[in-house]
């Protein structure tokens, strides 16, 4: 479990679900905060290339280096929201109950999230060189439709891939049992609670 409060809170994405196909592990973590209107999240990484081709939200962001956050605000209901954001804070951020026929958000929600990262905002290509980067979102409680985040009992998981770096990678916050990489697997969520 996962208890989200005023204080930020650092916890480490570090699961190999797929050691065996993708050993690779880059070092990245993240720190969550709430103020009852927002989450506010920072994700750290180091890697062993950082790449940054999509240019604007709503794009392939898991191909680049990669951060995500899987969150179902009220697990009764079987929707969650994936929250994809590149080392340069472009966001794909879709809503549904499984990994077919998920709904992309309104632009205005997008522009609605506060994004802030050490590489910048404009693509750069592949940079086939140690980096450290880190970038931060300020995402308000109506993103996930909701008044606020105070009380929320909900689940979600928190991931780093990169699927077209030199050395692809699939890591996770909580493990998912599947054979293969695979994150809109819900049943895999740990219950993330905000006092």
């Amino acid at each position: 479990m996962l208890q989200v409060s005023r204080d930020p809170r650092r916890e480490r994405i570090g699961c190999l679900n797929w050691p065996d196909a993708f050993p690779y592990a880059p070092e990245a973590s993240f720190e969550i905060a709430h103020s009852g209107a927002e989450l506010h999240l920072t994700f750290r990484v180091e890697e062993q290339a950082v790449r940054a081709v999509c240019a604007a939200d709503g794009g392939r962001a898991w191909e680049d280096s990669c951060v995500e956050f899987f969150f179902a605000p009220r697990p009764e209901d079987g929707v969650y929201y994936n929250l994809e954001c590149t080392c340069i804070g472009k966001l794909l951020l879709c809503r549904g109950t499984g990994r077919h026929g998920r709904e992309p958000l309104p632009e205005v929600l997008l522009q609605g999230i506060r994004r802030a990262g050490t590489l910048g905002g404009e693509p750069f290509g592949l940079l086939e060189e140690r980096t450290a980067w880190e970038v931060r979102l300020d995402i308000p409680a109506a993103t996930f439709g909701l008044e606020r985040f105070d009380g929320l009992q909900a689940r979600g998981n928190f991931y780093k891939c990169g699927d077209k770096l030199p050395v692809p990678h699939y890591l996770s916050w909580a493990p998912v049992g599947t054979p293969r990489p695979d994150f809109h697997r819900p049943e895999f969520f740990e219950d993330i609670v905000f006092v």
